[in-house]
């Protein structure tokens, strides 16, 4: 396992991170508690010393995951969680309803105060490493939020300060007021939409770039053949790149970069996790697990550096496929 700093904070963190979205059992089917404490575990294990959660993944039930999971092994971790996506009040604007609660984009101070309280109790710990806005809020001002991140980074209850979804422009909003450590986006083969203007941005200002869904919630791994059926309460079954065509198109392309992955002896995912840490810019990448087995495979990303010639013969790859969305 490779490990980068996040930013100008100092911390180092594994390039590889547990990403536990779905074990709070949000959008992905359900998850089974004791088997992903089992997996988180075998993380930290393994060298991945990076985990990165958030309220909003089961309303506050992959917190509660991950606080069990590190009992009498938190000093191994750097523990990312986020704000900004609330259900306790009526303010900001409605993002999406989750249990038949409204959950609302806010990120008002006196919110975030609120929040950061409630992580660290579900966490069982004192102190969040990496503290990031989930979701941006257009309603409340950015020196608002940033002042009141800083505050809570003076008083110990966060180390370092990043952001999730946001825009270059909102990004220097928030440097304005303070240091900003890390810029968390979706990011994988199949969607480089921040290619263009943000890792370039996010490079020169020594800001870290966490992806997240590097393997495109699984189309990249060649297991999501075209026979697979998407249950029921999986969010991936409304996702226009599951279709029928687009899977036919993703898999061909597999087919071309395999070579590229048996001469590594790796698995596909691996490759796809490779790539996306040798992005320029990109530091860090989120990789979902839910059983200690796909925690081994993720793992295993870490150590792979792929030459000029591998990433040149991808990148060609890619630059054929087209998808239907």
């Amino acid at each position: 396992m490779r490990y980068r700093v996040l930013g100008g904070s100092g911390i180092e963190a594994s390039i590889v991170a547990f990403g536990a979205w779905a074990v709070g059992g949000w959008w992905w089917g359900g998850a089974d508690d004791s088997e992903s404490i089992d997996a988180i575990r075998k993380a930290l294990d393994l060298g991945i010393t990076f985990i990165d959660t958030a309220p909003a993944y089961g309303l506050g039930h992959s917190e509660e995951v991950v606080g069990k999971a590190l009992k009498g092994r938190r000093d191994e971790v750097v523990l990312a969680t986020k704000c900004g996506l609330v259900w306790h009040g009526d303010k900001g604007s409605h993002f999406f309803y989750e249990s038949g609660r409204s959950v609302r984009r806010y990120l008002g101070a006196e919110s975030i105060r609120y929040e950061v309280e409630q992580s660290l109790r579900r966490l069982q710990t004192d102190v969040i490493d990496l503290y990031q806005t989930h979701w941006q809020d257009p309603a409340t001002p950015i020196e608002e939020t940033m002042g009141a991140l800083l505050e809570l980074k003076r008083e110990g209850k966060i180390r370092a300060i990043g952001v999730s979804n946001a825009t270059v422009e909102q990004m220097d909003e928030y440097r304005k007021t303070g240091p900003l450590d890390a810029d968390q986006e979706r990011y994988s083969m199949l969607d480089r939409k921040i290619d263009g203007a943000q890792l370039p941005y996010c490079e020169r200002e020594n800001i870290a770039v966490l992806a997240y869904s590097p393997l495109a919630q699984g189309l990249l791994t060649g297991r999501v053949t075209l026979d697979r059926v998407i249950p029921e309460g999986d969010y991936r079954a409304e996702d226009a790149k599951f279709s029928t065509e687009n899977r036919k198109r993703i898999l061909a392309f597999l087919d071309e970069v395999r070579p590229v992955a048996d001469e590594h002896g790796a698995t596909l995912a691996q490759l796809a996790v490779a790539w996306t840490l040798a992005r320029p810019g990109l530091s860090h990448a989120l990789v979902g697990a839910r059983s200690p087995a796909q925690v081994g495979e993720n793992a295993k990303a870490g150590d792979i550096v792929l030459a000029p010639e591998d990433l040149a013969q991808i990148d060609e790859a890619l630059s054929r496929l087209e998808l239907q969305v």
